[in-house]
């Protein structure tokens, strides 16, 4: 057996050992490092659908969970930065849901919803959340979807109890203030009255 047929059986079993590399006659073709996205995700796609959910606390009024199946996700062509990849590929991000008819919602979370967020509504009762900051069609999912999580928390969360020092101090300040403004315009009533004819 000669030197070359040696090397080239060398080469060949090493490669042997390396799982997941492509080899033919000993040469690798293509390198996967272990933080490729097949690696880390070996069973993921890009199709959306609601996973199985089971929720930490079931009498919470929100966990994060989010119905994919009634909520509406549109895309369009973006507006914002990315030169003519902003013309060739849908990235902005529509999440629609109508608030009235959400059955995964609370009334009360509802209503805070509809207050805090009227100017969100369409019309016909939907409740609108666009993003596009970036140019991925995903990144900008996630986004709005993370945008409707936090408002929805933030109409959870409850009202925090103001202390009734804190209160007090308030009332004082606001007498305070309404005594300078009655001062200040006295003053400057007076001032008008002595502009006027002298009276003799």
């Amino acid at each position: 057996m000669n030197i070359a047929s040696r090397q080239f059986i060398r080469i060949f079993k090493s490669d042997i050992t390396y799982q997941n590399h492509f080899c033919i006659l000993g040469r690798t073709l293509a390198y996967k490092s272990a933080y490729s996205l097949d690696k880390l995700y070996p069973t993921s796609n890009l199709k959306l659908f609601t996973p199985t959910f089971t929720p930490e606390d079931p009498n919470a009024k929100f966990n994060g969970y989010l119905p994919l199946k009634e909520i509406d996700i549109t895309y369009s062509r973006s507006s914002g930065a990315g030169g003519q990849h902003v013309n060739c590929t849908n990235s902005k991000v529509d999440v629609r849901f109508h608030l009235q008819s959400a059955t995964w919602l609370e009334e009360d979370v509802k209503n805070k919803l509809l207050e805090k967020h009227k100017n969100r509504l369409t019309k016909e009762g939907y409740l609108v959340i666009k993003s596009e900051v970036t140019r991925s069609q995903h990144l900008n999912l996630a986004h709005a979807l993370q945008k409707l999580r936090e408002m929805i928390w933030d109409a959870v969360k409850p009202l925090s109890e103001i202390p009734i020092e804190t209160q007090e101090f308030k009332r004082k300040q606001y007498l305070a203030a309404a005594r300078k403004r009655l001062f200040e315009k006295r003053k400057r009533s007076e001032i008008k009255k002595s502009r006027g004819p002298a009276n003799f």
